[in-house]
């Protein structure tokens, strides 16, 4: 059995996990990453729209406010110590990631240009500001090339084309990582002082997404496995502008360029749902309110989409209306969101130039997830105690900064600030940790699950029940919930693991690049984070931010201010889930601030 053995293991390569693997590195760990991709093959190449930071480039903006957006956002959900943490921590990012040679887009005077993004307001919700740091429709390409550039000159050691499948844990602490070589089918043993998840979400879970076939959610399903609890899972972002049909994200920045969106009549519906901040509502809202639409009969031709409209003469006519001095034209567009216009062009046959974009939400961003504090450490309880060597950073983190609803930009401003104070806890973790022993056959357990897979002959193939599963989530835990359609999701959950563990197929017996048994083995992995999410959002007897339960309409401040955290218990063969909401929401700023302190969100 191959044996590495590094100080740090960071697991994925997007933004989160080559910002940690730059910081570590720069720290003095010897550090490797380990990834299914090739680097710059990871989702956060697939982000377009921007980076938010109070650089107050075009307007004055302040890191509080930046703040206040992400927990009003958030609908007071997030931890608001950690909101501060990433908003005062952004600028510096940002403006090191300019350092590094990242080709942001340019002010007249040479300064990082800016622009106006969803739930993004000055003077903690007065109006707009432009705050989105922006390279055209690419930013997460931009950031992705970046780091990994950054990484390679620092010497971080790559294991590509390898997939994590387990956590070596021995006696509670953290000993390392096992990942499964693409090209040959041997399990390799890592063996480290410290182990960081960054391994994106889980969107494939539902059948509308924006997310990469890739994002099923590994990391966290292993962590889950290995006694980490998940939180918060009940709150998934949908994010309201995807491609009709095909889930591919429109950016929000096209609605920050001036973009809108448009009912079967041409009525600009946001006024209604927002009257303040119209088109640039937080994510949930703006999904709502299509999804409310949509009901009304008010999708265009009759079916569940509406338009997006970036045509320069539909967006110069509500500028002007508005008294707003800007103006769009043709080459401003295709200057600004070259890979959008491509995208409709390729896959629709539209031309946003010409015509408008049909669009419905899209499952997007997942804000729950293995819980950590600030510093990236994953805590285990509601006690907030730390498991010695292991951390998570991104997506697959739940810090919580995002609460239940994720502000636009802010991921990306999740990945590079906790990535980075990850990257720092660790290289000061590992100058004082010893290797923990590996346990004996540490590759025992998921051996025998691998070789199960494999060997299976019952009658149903992994897609069926992916589809299935898919289909499941997409009508009972979508932008809409009831107690009825959750409870059915959870019993057809269980019937499809049941599928799962005793009437599956996988066809290819080999060894080499077995893609047939990996896509088995990780819709194991969303089937249990199918089952956590909607467990916990049966269990949330509220609606608040992406979690709207049509029998429980309102916010309900006095009981749910807490975060779910669930554990998995029982064997793998029948696995029942414990769900704790003891865990109080941090409202540190609150206690300074009345404009902190939960009310009713207005746009």
């Amino acid at each position: 059995m191959p044996t590495h053995q590094f100080d740090a293991i960071i697991v994925g390569a997007g933004g989160a996990g080559l910002m940690a693997a730059l910081y570590a590195s720069k720290g003095g760990a010897n550090v490797a990453v380990v990834s299914k991709l090739y680097p710059t093959r990871s989702h956060t190449g697939a982000a377009q729209g921007g980076i938010g930071a109070a650089l107050g480039n075009l307007e004055e903006d302040k890191p509080i406010w930046h703040a206040y957006d992400t927990v009003k956002g958030g609908d007071y959900l997030a931890d608001q110590n950690a909101a501060m943490v990433l908003a005062e921590n952004a600028i510096d990012a940002v403006i090191e990631l300019e350092h590094m040679g990242l080709p942001f887009d340019r002010t007249p005077d040479g300064r990082i240009s800016q622009r106006r993004f969803g739930g993004h307001t000055s003077n903690f919700g007065e109006k707009a500001v432009p705050r989105a740091c922006h390279a055209a429709d690419r930013t997460g390409h931009m950031i992705l090339q970046t780091l990994y550039q950054q990484c390679i000159k620092q010497q971080v050691r790559f294991f590509d084309e390898f997939h994590v499948v387990d956590l070596i844990m021995n006696d509670g602490k953290t000993a390392g990582v096992i990942a499964v070589e693409l090209s040959t089918g041997q399990l390799h043993v890592f063996h480290a002082k410290a182990v960081m998840f960054a391994t994106g979400g889980w969107g494939r879970v539902w059948s509308v997404t924006s997310n990469a076939h890739s994002l099923t959610g590994d990391g966290a399903a292993i962590a889950l496995r290995r006694g980490i609890p998940m939180q918060d899972m009940e709150f998934f972002q949908f994010h309201p502008t995807g491609i009709y049909k095909m889930g591919i994200l429109i950016t929000e920045g096209v609605r920050g360029e001036g973009g809108v969106l448009l009912n079967r009549h041409g009525e600009r519906f946001m006024e209604k749902y927002a009257p303040n901040i119209k088109d640039l509502a937080s994510r949930d809202v703006v999904s709502r309110a299509i999804y409310l639409e949509v009901r009304e009969g008010n999708g265009i031709n009759g079916k569940p989409y509406v338009y997006l409209d970036i045509r320069p003469e539909t967006v110069n006519r509500y500028f002007a209306e508005a008294g707003d001095s800007r103006r769009i034209d043709r080459e401003y567009v295709e200057k600004k969101l070259p890979d959008i216009l491509d995208f409709c062009r390729t896959y629709l046959g539209v031309d946003p130039v010409k015509e408008p974009m049909p669009v419905q939400p899209t499952a997007h961003y997942a804000m729950g997830g293995i819980p950590t504090n600030v510093n990236a450490e994953v805590v285990i309880d509601a006690d907030w105690t730390v498991a010695p060597g292991l951390y998570a950073a991104g997506e697959v983190a739940c810090v919580s900064v995002h609460g239940a609803n994720r502000l636009g930009t802010n991921s990306l401003v999740d990945l590079i600030v906790f990535g980075r104070r990850g990257g720092m806890a660790i290289a000061d973790y590992v100058k004082q940790a010893d290797f923990v022993p590996l346990p004996d056959n540490p590759t025992a357990e998921i051996e025998a699950e691998l070789e199960r897979l494999r060997n299976s002959k019952g009658k149903t193939k992994p897609y069926e029940i992916r589809q299935q599963m898919q289909e499941l989530m997409m009508a009972n835990v979508g932008v809409f919930r009831t107690e009825e359609l959750l409870q059915g999701a959870v019993d057809g959950l269980k019937e499809l693991r049941e599928r799962y563990r005793t009437d599956l197929i996988v066809e290819d017996g080999g060894m080499q690049f077995n893609t047939d048994l990996l896509e088995a083995w990780e819709l194991g992995c969303m089937l249990d984070l199918a089952e956590v999410t909607a467990l916990s959002a049966l269990n949330r007897k509220e609606s608040r931010g992406a979690h709207s339960r049509e029998d429980y309409k309102q916010r309900d401040d006095e009981n749910w201010m807490v975060h779910t955290l669930a554990y998995r218990e029982g064997s793998d063969d029948d696995p029942s889930y414990r769900l704790d909401t003891s865990k109080k929401v941090d409202l540190s700023l609150a206690e300074e601030d009345e404009r902190f302190k939960p009310k009713e969100r207005v746009y």
